[in-house]
């Protein structure tokens, strides 16, 4: 166990001895594109069902860690400092850690999850057991409290869609990042709006209430001002903030905004669509039940233009045995079961052997 590249954010653990064996816990992390937010949670009896509410001793939180997004050193000094940051919070130290797992946007392959697997094990002791998904497996697991099986849908700043079937094969649809197309996530809604008040300036398109709204929330006086607004720092947070302005353009009536939502919505159907396909999570007729969670900002509630539940109508359509599921933990939590889960099965695994 080293103290890394960022040795100082452990300093801590010299004040709080801890007991090995007391009061073991487990870390989950769920790391996106704007925020990332780690809790401590006490290991609980594999035996006994879980509580609800799931206990949590501590959280905190810190900024992006998608490596593609901030650069690979970046993202491990976040994801160290809010690991840091969570088990001081709690009175633990790393000794007491008896899982880690780490759902982080960004990872895309094998060799993501091996990297920093590799960097893991500098940081915990050896007895800890370490998990790297990508975020969108916290984001199922926080709708069926830790079981991975079914799809889970995410529109927040990007978007994904990722499934998992109850004998471990997984697919997953979009997710590819803003310049692949990441359309109907907050960052393509927005991009989609910005552009269509530049079309309607310079006469390429239709007239649209976007122009004044944008400009207005902005603080711009003329549509020739958003070139240097975006370019000043395009970051993906900053355009996906954008779509409150969208929506409520759509509320108004604005054709321009109306249309943007109802293509976004196509396309998150279409990547659940192709998720749910290729698992077979429907079953051969179609008609099969399965969990849909559905997690991010672009997804939540608004009772005049609800994005979320005009996809859950679209999928419902395609799809009469998805169980649509807003989840009641945050995806953080959703990681640590996950971990708690995959502790539990080595646990009767290694019974059984016995």
């Amino acid at each position: 166990m080293k103290r890394y590249r960022n040795g100082e954010v452990w300093d801590f653990e010299n004040q709080m001895p801890v007991v090995a064996g007391a009061g073991d816990v487990i870390l989950g992390l769920d790391g996106g594109t704007t925020s990332t937010v780690c809790i401590c949670m006490p290991i609980l009896p594999f035996s006994d069902p879980l509580p609800d509410p799931v206990p949590v001793l501590a959280r905190a939180v810190a900024g992006c860690t998608n490596h593609n997004s901030v650069g690979e050193a970046a993202a491990r000094e976040t994801l160290e400092q809010v690991m840091a940051e969570a088990l001081a919070k709690s009175g633990s130290n790393r000794s007491a850690v008896r899982a880690v797992c780490l759902a982080v946007s960004g990872v895309n392959h094998p060799s993501d999850q091996q990297r920093i697997l590799d960097w893991l094990r500098d940081v915990f002791p050896s007895n800890a057991r370490l998990y790297v998904q990508n975020d969108a497996v916290a984001a199922l697991a926080c709708g069926t409290l830790g079981k991975l099986h079914g799809c889970v849908l995410i529109a927040g700043t990007g978007t994904i869609a990722y499934g998992f079937t109850e004998d471990g094969r997984e697919a997953r649809a979009a997710g590819a990042g803003p310049t692949l197309g990441d359309w109907g996530s907050g960052y393509g809604i927005a991009a989609q709006a910005l552009t269509a008040v530049i079309r309607a300036h310079d006469g390429r398109g239709p007239h649209t209430m976007l122009m004044s709204s944008m400009l207005g929330k902005l603080g711009l006086s003329s549509p020739d001002e958003l070139i240097g607004w975006t370019y000043a720092d395009p970051s993906w947070a900053r355009i996906a903030a954008l779509v409150p302005v969208v929506v409520c353009c759509a509320i108004a009536g604005d054709k321009v905004a109306n249309k943007i939502l109802f293509d976004s919505v196509e396309e998150l159907r279409l990547s659940v669509k192709a998720v749910v396909q290729r698992l077979g999570l429907c079953g051969p007729e179609g008609k099969d039940s399965f969990p849909l969670v559905m997690v991010g900002g672009v997804l939540d509630e608004n009772k005049r233009w609800d994005i979320g539940e005009e996809v859950i109508k679209c999928i419902s359509k395609d799809y009469p045995g998805a169980v649509p599921i807003r989840p009641k933990v945050e995806p953080a939590v959703g990681a640590a079961l996950v971990a708690w889960n995959f502790c539990m099965k080595e646990s009767l695994e290694n019974a059984f052997k016995s």
